[in-house]
């Protein structure tokens, strides 16, 4: 089946941001795309500064437009991380997922914040306006079972085990790396998680604005479970497509069957909620 990843560019009017993303949905499932992923933080600008103002409740003013488009492209879409969701006076990095029904099937919050300080580059806190989400993020489509990650939730090797264990055979992390992060480890990230696991790997990020007050690295990318990126978007806003062949995946996991091979007796990844 094929895969849209949507790099958009992400402008301050959250009106337009929508606009344009149901757009690139539409063009996206008319070129054969049957699972469609936004990226991280599409209807807002990226940054805690941000995240109150463009909060919204779910279901709300995006995740209806969302909705919306889903049932009539008739798709599976990844919401990205669609907006700050706000529920009982907390604030979440929140990605919803529409099956072409038009209904939910899946809403990973973010599990693992961004809190990083590297001196004399970047520093930045999520935790000081967000609150962590607590549980793995699956959903089933027709073709295959899938894992949900948003960004930082990329450099845990043990919630992409989790998700392999869970017969998840790709993986998506709308995402948002940046200018520091994003060329030193974005795409060895998730080349390393498709190796490890067998799987599809795809990553989703925001098209780069240099004026904006965080700069996103871009780049979204495909990663099949031989580790080979078989497709990369540059910088600039555009739709790139992935085939995935999960004849392909299981040929891999016969070729190299390290997921049978696993010494249980010695050591173990356990899923406790």
């Amino acid at each position: 089946f094929r895969l849209a990843l949507i790099q958009l560019h992400v402008s301050a009017v959250k009106s337009d941001n929508l606009q344009r993303a149901c757009g690139l949905v539409r063009e996206a499932s008319a070129k054969g795309a049957k699972v469609v992923a936004l990226p991280e933080c599409f209807n807002s600008p990226y940054g805690t500064q941000y995240f109150k103002e463009y909060a919204e409740n779910i279901p709300g003013e995006s995740t209806q437009k969302l909705s919306e488009v889903a049932k009539e492209c008739s798709i599976y879409l990844v919401g990205g991380r669609s907006i700050p969701e706000e529920d009982g006076g907390k604030l979440y990095n929140t990605c919803t997922v529409f099956g072409p029904d038009g209904a939910v099937v899946a809403k990973h919050r973010k599990v693992h914040l961004f809190d990083i300080n590297i001196p004399g580059k970047i520093q930045f806190k999520e935790s000081e306006t967000l609150s962590p989400g607590n549980s793995f993020s699956m959903f089933d489509t027709p073709y295959c079972k899938v894992g949900l990650g948003i960004c930082y939730d990329l450099r845990f090797a043990e919630m992409a085990q989790i998700y392999e264990q869970k017969g998840c055979q790709l993986l998506i992390y709308p995402g948002a790396f940046n200018l520091t992060t994003g060329p030193a480890h974005w795409e060895l990230l998730q080349r390393g998680r498709a190796v490890d696991n067998q799987v599809y790997v795809a990553t989703v990020s925001p098209a780069r604005d240099e004026k904006a007050s965080y700069v996103a690295w871009g780049h979204s990318t495909a990663v099949n479970p031989w580790g080979e990126v078989i497709a990369k978007a540059g910088a600039e806003e555009t739709v790139i497509y992935a085939d995935i062949d999960l004849k392909k995946l299981a040929e891999i996991r016969q070729q190299i069957p390290i997921l049978s091979q696993k010494r249980c007796d010695l050591y173990g990844i356990e899923m406790k909620k």
